[in-house]
């Protein structure tokens, strides 16, 4: 046929303008041209010309993001115009086919019209980011031109009696409303910023956030199609290839998005719903307020959702319109076809284009994109709703935190845990059920519809199928509920076994002396055994969720397509049966999901009820100074309301938190002379029970001087100063602060945000914050300068003074980065001592005018107590006159003070100075004296000890140096993970379930700089880590897994593909090769016929049969190869590290070895199968759809290649930046949630130094950043998930045009699409299964890493039996040239050692630090390296005996006492080899006896972890009572007192020379007095024995080392 715009039909002229011109149709379509035209003319050359050289400068930063008014409704209505194009397109092209000639003038205008609204949006977006409006004049006329040319066609219809059973006259008429729209949105965009007809334009700038260079989140700011693909996210995603995502790359929050506005809007209708409620012990509705604060998202959420499942079911019905009309004949009745001629062309009805299969396939193709970008914006937008909810919530309880009344955590009502609990489990589960929360009634709508749907196809039969997913749906729910509960005796069973694990750890030298390290490693594998047991009965839960879901469908199509060959009369098409197949499909996601969301619904309330009790407890009593609520003043609070007007907020985007309210600190009593800086008056205080604690107290503290404050332990020394404070509950009486002249009191009760209040409030804070060291001292996880200066700004001068009155230095010079090393978690890596000394320096720094020190002398030995007092209170402090409040027992320290006030039992017993207290209270003063004396005493004895604060220095050298420098850096954030994650054990399993773990970095093996080896690299998906796991599982279960999933897959084809030859079968039952022949008239009576039809059934019973169990198979086998892999894995991790030498642990931090059972053991027992199943599941399902519609369709393949690029690019650019994004969560939240429980633990001191507002403002930023993270993350989630869905919807679109064109089978036709609709839904869970399975397998890397440690040699070369039973029998030891050194790379610590001890010998052995003294100990137990020479304990070198029995045989007293949890019997005899008589005759030897016995359960009775329960001195006892029980005749002492005091030393040197005087006792002293009456002293330097002879005779030579070191040391 000829080509011509007008067509040229015989007997028709398309040119006539007979009857007037606009009465040619065709003439009305040219004009209709016009305006596109007009565009495409105007807009081309100012896009590639005017705007060409600018569009790559334009688009550099996003401050030039600006919208116009009416900006997203222009992109819908635009979006809405395309789509109507290519309807009209599409009835052009269909009625072009019943034409004779081509008529051009059908589709011509609609697809420039398609071109036009393209290039108008492209435009349009140029001209916005430019903000140069008055371009925007060329769209206006091109809307006006468009709008006119459309209403003459539109009336042009209606004269000739055309209406809406027309499919043109429609269409004609929605796009006259959308031109008129879209008329209305530019005349909006003129009226509001007058560009033009107006005289004064109006100048707008950015938002704020965009002229904030740190804003990078840019979906608020994007345009349409930027938000919805996700489009701004691509620089960021590509660039994570070439260099990983770190922190600052992803950079801050928009405004709305941060955890303070969200704060503002929650607390705002919190408080109102606490006003409503009329009843005041009724707590306000948390559920009403968020819904006041969010409802607005979340219904924005559930209208896109409801939209996304509307069009979820185009999709079955499109294959059904495809497949019924494939055969059927286009041919349009002839009479019919004249009947619908006017204007000389064919006008169709919609129904008629709805039968063209192309239109259809283009539709199925349109609705699939729309439908999953509406899923993806709904996910998108629950996800921001609820990290905006968490954010708000978090931002409340820390506030709720720091008005907790300290009685509350005092008295147990509000424990740590519980705080802990609400931060990392309740938020999360209100942020989860949020995610949620659009399916709950999104899902029931869905299910309807499809039940509908099903009916309207199959009739009665369907009822059947959907009565069994109905009638299967509770099962799911049960199974769901039980795998929480399996999930909860899992997590308390791998608390425990980390528990006995950790103890190991800290005591694994001890284990490896005595021995006991296999004892020990059976106590873990037995908890271990409990807990793979509960992993089990996890798995079977597991593999039957996942059974169940797989097998629901089966068994539904099943009961659905036999029954309705048995009732239905008429034979099941092609047709039908593949669009039910894919209902089903669709229904199973919602009724699975759907016990998930009622699990979390149901935790959500109980989540909710717990806040909302954590809300409504007891703050802090209403002192008017107290009240400092996290709210801005009014001004500021409604700026941040309304977003749009945001010039008032400060450029930055940051918010100061010292802007709250800050009413006045403290009442003023206007008599108060200035002499005094704080008055007590009648005070009755209590700690929250009735019963006062402190009883008529009144005392005044003079201004500028030290006052004492002394009295018995419990007398409430401590609870006045907290009373003082504010921090009881005042049962009666006043505390009066004064008031310096010179600082101004604001007593309006707020701080205006301008700049001259926040000078006065400068200078408030300063005289009213109290700098307070709590008597348990407390830091911060920071360095520790930042501990020191907290918060105030950097003076060196000061810091140095006072480091120096606090003796500090030698400490820091210690520490590997000095002042600027981060310490652990409350103070982990420092002692007792050190921590009190940097919480006295805080104190000391701060510059306020009253100190109060709670006993900072408790935790120091005499020498630093003196300094401190002299050079920090008695200097540092007087010398600035400030006012002094000390708690101390040290009474010698009363001469200096200028008041003292005495305290007993609750109540006041002297106040005074210490002249006035002799003079008038003379027996107090007596008593006093007595207690000094004594004090006297016992600081005789203390220094000739070794000071406490060298030991504290050398365990700090220990702790820091032991390893060598590599380790440290291997695995910084380690050390601290240990603590922490001990600390977080009670609220584990929510972060187990959100897999929210502190991964730490991968340190690479080689440090290459080329940036493409590392690209590969991080792109490399590591199959050497799986085919390690899936080994360490077993290959019998690896066989049966790869086996049954391959046979499973097979058989569900087979199932669909039987289907598909059943109904293509007619009644005569040719082959399915036959073109399918409709049988609407067979029925019933026809016997032969109903038999052949029905000939099908058994064989598709069969199939369904064996796949549903095959379905059982692969979950069960998938499960168990997980349970086994983990089995294997933590046995063999285990069993390395107990079995490893000591070196080892001196080497590898002990967090990152905990790591290894907790994090990392944790995501290989629960994570990695069920990621593994999925990975397979979704794998082998996208590539039998692809291969049956290769099958059906090979011209598919064709079009599968560049798909399969796509693809491959997608995947491997989101893996790369998922797994950036992966860590910086990981990474941001576990500070967040140490950041809680840190100021839980430090409130008094925090509020003290008033310091609530800095630390509020700390918290946001920790809050923002982790949700800036986790937002990335999830935008992440979704640019890969549209892109894939896409490319689904593609996979789809060829699939169905090649069936479409190569005329196939209707049946396998309807296979073939119904496959490729399960694709779209499967290929994103590729890409992300393969991701998590990537991040997941770092876990098996770095427990495999462990794996490759050398074990100690337990053989030696001499067998156990030549071994005599009673070995060592006289303890004669003979050290012949040793020369040992801790490792073969390093060099030797003792060199050519020769010694004799005579059996029974009592030797001492000394030098200074580091001589080798404590080497030559772990020699005896051949614990380092002996290459060189040899020890010989009776005769036998003791390198050639099994380690086991070596060391079985001797005993060992160290320096640190261990105590395991358990019972005394375990710990004295773990072997159960004793009687009881033995272990009570240990006791009786080491003064325990009597202690013991009053103890409940006696030898069984329990020793707490680490033995808590015990005094150091104790616990040193119950050492040497070990030693005793092993009655081995050779006992070596390691510094064995050096950390207990005089009376405990004295028993056990007493001890040592009865109990065991027949028995060679080696000591190595860190008291040279200690072992001046040993029988041999062997005195070592720099490894070498320089000395070896009798105490006497060494001190009578006077230049000898020996008496060099007496005279030093005394």
């Amino acid at each position: 046929m000829a080509l011509s715009f007008c067509g040229n039909d015989r007997g028709s002229n398309a040119y006539s303008v007979d009857k007037g011109v606009l009465d040619n149709g065709c003439f009305v379509d040219a004009l209709n041209l016009v305006p596109h035209v007009f565009l495409l003319f105007i807009t081309f050359p100012i896009l590639f010309i005017g705007w060409g050289s600018q569009s790559s400068k334009v688009q550099i930063h996003h401050n030039t993001w600006l919208h116009f008014p009416g900006h997203s409704l222009r992109w819908i209505l635009t979006f809405t115009l395309l789509f109507v194009h290519v309807c009209e397109i599409a009835e052009g092209i269909v009625s072009n086919t019943q034409m004779e000639s081509n008529h051009l003038h059908l589709f011509m205008p609609a697809l420039m019209g398609f071109i036009a609204a393209t290039t108008s949006v492209v435009y349009y977006h140029n001209i916005e980011t430019a903000n140069f409006p008055k371009l925007l004049l060329a769209l206006f006329i091109y809307w006006i031109l468009a709008f006119i040319t459309k209403m003459i066609k539109l009336w042009k219809f209606a004269d000739a009696s055309l209406g809406v059973q027309h499919l043109r006259f429609c269409i004609t008429a929605l796009l006259v409303v959308l031109y008129g729209l879209l008329m209305a949105v530019e005349i909006n965009v003129i009226r509001v910023r007058k560009y033009v007809f107006f005289a004064n334009p109006q100048k707008v700038k950015p938002a704020e956030d965009l002229q904030d260079l740190g804003v990078r989140f840019l979906q608020p700011f994007v345009n349409l199609l930027s938000k919805s693909t996700y489009w701004w996210m691509n620089p960021l995603i590509i660039g994570a290839h070439k260099r990983p995502i770190e922190l600052k790359k992803i950079g801050k929050l928009p405004i709305a998005m941060r955890a303070l506005t969200n704060y503002m809007r929650l607390k705002d209708s919190y408080e109102e719903q606490r006003q409503k409620t009329e009843d005041p012990d009724k707590s306000p509705s948390i559920w009403k307020s968020m819904y006041r604060a969010f409802g607005g998202s979340i219904l924005l959420s559930s209208t896109l959702r409801y939209m996304a499942d509307l069009l979820g079911f185009a999709g079955p019905l499109c294959i059904s319109g495809i497949v019924e009309h494939l055969d059927s004949s286009t041919e349009i009745d002839r009479t019919n076809k004249t009947a619908n001629m006017t204007f000389g062309v064919y006008f169709m009805s919609s129904t008629e284009l709805l039968q063209n299969t192309s239109v259809l396939a283009v539709l199925l193709f349109l609705a699939l994109v729309l439908q999953r970008t509406f899923l993806q914006a709904s996910y998108y937008v629950t996800i921001e709703t609820g990290i905006n909810l968490r954010g708000a919530l978090l931002a409340m309880i820390y506030n709720k935190i720091l008005r907790l009344s300290t009685s509350n955590m005092s008295m147990g009502e509000m424990t740590l845990s519980q705080i802990n609990n609400l931060v990392a489990i309740e938020t999360n589960q209100l942020m989860w059920f949020l995610f949620l929360c659009p399916n709950l009634w999104a899902m029931p709508v869905q299910i309807i519809m499809g039940v509908i749907l099903l009916y309207y196809l199959l009739g009665d039969s369907a009822l059947i199928g959907a009565g069994v997913i109905l009638l299967l749906a509770p099962v799911q729910y049960l199974i769901a509920t039980k795998l929480a509960d399996t999930q909860k005796s899992t997590l308390d069973y791998s608390t425990d076994r980390l528990k006995k694990t950790t103890e190991i750890l800290k005591g694994i030298k001890l284990l490896k002396l005595y021995a006991w390290e296999n004892i020990f490693c059976d106590r873990v594998e037995e908890t271990r055994g409990k807990e793979l047991t509960s992993l089990k009965t996890f798995a079977l839960y597991t593999s039957m969720s996942i059974f169940m879901n797989a097998a629901i469908p089966i068994a539904a199509v099943l009961a659905t397509f036999v029954t309705h060959a048995y009732i239905e009369e008429v034979r099941l098409s092609p047709a039908k049966a593949f669009a039910s197949l894919a209902l089903f499909h669709i229904l199973v996601t919602p009724l699975f999901l759907l016990s998930t969301v009622v699990r979390f619904a149901v935790k959500a309330l109980v989540s909710v009820q717990k806040l909302s009790e954590f809300l409504q407890s007891d703050e802090l009593g209403d002192d008017s100074w107290r009240n400092t609520e996290m709210s801005m003043s009014l001004e500021v609070g409604k700026k941040y309301k309304h977003h749009g007007d945001t010039k008032t907020i400060n450029r930055k985007g940051r918010y100061r938190m010292d802007n709250y309210e800050q009413p006045m600190r403290r009442q003023l009593r206007p008599t108060e002379t200035e002499d005094v800086a704080v008055q007590v008056n009648d005070g009755f205080f209590t700690w929250g029970s009735n019963l006062s604690t402190l009883s008529d107290i009144n005392i005044r503290i003079p201004t500028g001087q030290l006052t004492m404050i002394v009295g018995q332990v419990g007398c409430g020394k401590s609870s006045l100063l907290l009373a003082m404070l504010g921090e009881m509950q005042t049962i009666s009486g006043k505390v009066y602060w004064s008031n310096l002249p010179g600082y101004e009191i604001l007593f309006d009760g707020s701080i205006s945000g301008h700049d001259n209040g926040l000078s006065h409030e400068e200078l408030s804070k300063n005289r009213y914050s109290v700098a307070y060291a709590a008597q348990k001292s407390w830091l911060l996880n920071a360095t520790v300068e930042e501990n020191i200066t907290f918060g105030s700004p950097f003076n060196k001068q000061r810091y140095k003074a006072v480091i120096d009155a606090c003796s500090l230095q030698p400490d820091i010079d210690l520490l590997p980065f000095g002042d600027q090393t981060e310490i652990g978690e409350r103070g982990i890596n420092l002692s007792g001592g050190q921590r009190q000394r940097i919480c006295v320096a805080r104190a000391l720094y701060q510059n306020t005018n009253i100190v109060f020190l709670d006993d900072p002398f408790s935790a120091l030995d005499i020498h630093l107590s003196d300094h401190l007092m002299q050079e920090g209170i008695l200097k540092f402090l007087q010398d600035d006159k400030r006012t002094v409040v000390l708690v101390t027992h040290k009474l010698q320290y009363l001469i200096h003070a200028d008041w003292i006030i005495a305290m007993k039992d609750g109540s006041v017993l002297r106040e005074g100075t210490l002249k006035d207290i002799q003079t008038h209270d003379v027996e107090l003063y007596e008593h006093w004296k007595t207690l000094m004396n004594r004090q006297d005493q016992e600081l005789e004895k203390e220094t000739e000890m070794e000071s406490q604060t060298t030991l504290e220095r050398k365990t700090l050298r220990r702790a820091f140096y032991s390893r060598e420098a590599k380790s440290q850096t291997d695995d910084e954030d380690e050390g601290n993970c240990s603590s922490k994650f001990q600390h977080y054990i009670s609220f584990f399993f929510f972060l187990l379930i959100l897999n929210i773990f502190f991964i730490e970095e991968e340190v690479e093996e080689d440090d290459d700089d080329n940036m493409s080896t590392t690209t590969s690299r991080r792109s490399k998906i590591p199959w050497k880590m799986c085919c390690r796991y899936l080994s360490s599982g077993g290959f019998l279960m690896v066989f049966l897994m790869v086996l049954s999933k391959l046979a499973k897959h097979s058989v569900m084809v087979a199932i669909d593909y039987w289907l598909a030859a059943w109904t293509s079968s007619n009644p005569h039952n040719q082959s399915l090769a036959d073109p399918f022949i409709n049988a609407t008239n067979y029925t019933k009576n026809d016997d032969t016929q109903i038999a052949e039809h029905r000939s099908y059934v058994p064989v598709f019973i069969i199939l369904c049969g064996a796949a549903i169990a095959l379905c059982l198979i692969t979950s069960l086998t998938v499960e168990f190869l997980g349970v086994a892999a983990a089995t294997n894995l933590h046995h063999n991790l285990l069993n390395k590290i107990i079995h490893a030498p000591i070196r080892f642990f001196d080497v590898t931090p002990l967090g990152q070895i905990l790591n290894r059972f907790s994090a990392d053991t944790n995501i290989i027992d629960q994570h990695i199968p069920q990621t593994l199943e999925s990975l397979t599941r979704s794998t082998l399902l996208c590539l039998s759809a692809i291969g049956v519609i290769a099958f059906v369709t090979p011209a598919f393949l064709i079009a599968l290649v560049p798909l399969m690029v796509a693809f491959y690019f997608i995947q491997k650019y989101f893996r790369v930046a998922s797994k950036d994004l992966q860590d910086l969560d990981d990474s941001t939240q576990l500070p967040l949630l140490c950041y809680f429980s840190e100021t839980a633990e430090g409130l008094t001191t925090i509020r003290a130094f008033r310091h609530e507002a800095r630390f509020k403002q700390r918290m946001l930023e920790l809050t923002d950043t982790n949700n800036t993270a986790y937002l990335f993350l999830s935008a992440a989630n979704r640019w890969l998930e549209v892109r894939t869905d896409y490319l689904g919807a593609v996979i789809v679109l060829t699939a169905a045009v090649a069936a479409i064109w190569t005329s196939s089978q209707s049946g396998l036709v309807g296979l073939g699409l119904t496959y490729a609709l399960t694709v779209t839904n499967y290929l994103n869970w590729v890409v992300r299964n393969l991701s998590d399975l990537e991040v997941q397998m770092a876990a098996v890397k770095k427990v495999n890493s462990f794996l490759s440690t050398e074990s100690e040699n337990y053989e030696g070369s001499m067998d156990v039996s030549q071994v005599p039973k009673d070995w060592p029998q006289h303890g004669e030891i003979k050290i012949q040239d040793l020369c040992v050194r801790y490792d073969t790379m390093l060099k030797p610590v003792l060199k050519h050692i020769n010694a004799y001890i005579n059996p029974g010998q009592k030797v001492g052995i000394c030098g200074r630090t580091g001589s080798g003294k404590s080497s030559l100990s772990l020699a005896f137990f051949n614990m380092v390296d002996v290459f060189e020479g040899k020890i010989v304990i009776d005769g036998i070198d003791i390198c050639k005996l099994p380690l086991q029995t070596l060391r079985s045989r001797l005993s060992i007293i160290l320096q640190d006492p261990v105590l395991f949890s358990g019972s005394i019997r375990l710990n004295l005899d773990p072997e159960c080899t004793c009687t009881d008589d033995r272990l009570w005759e240990a006791l009786e030897i080491a003064q325990l006896k009597n202690m013991v016995k009053a103890l409940p359960g006696g030898l069984d009775a329990v020793v707490t972890e680490g033995g808590e329960n015990f005094s150091v001195g104790q616990r040193q006892l119950f050492c040497l009572a070990r030693a005793f029980v092993r009655k081995s005749s050779i006992l070596i002492m390691d510094e064995a007192t050096a950390s207990i005091d005089m009376a405990t030393e004295n028993i056990l040197q007493k001890v040592v020379m009865t109990a065991f005087a027949d028995r060679t006792v080696v000591t190595i002293a860190h008291l040279v007095s200690s072992i001046l009456e040993a029988e041999q002293v062997l005195v070592f330097e720099s490894g070498t024995l320089v000395e070896s002879d009798s105490a006497p005779n060494l001190l009578a030579q006077e230049d000898s080392l020996f008496s060099i070191l007496v005279r030093t040391h005394k």
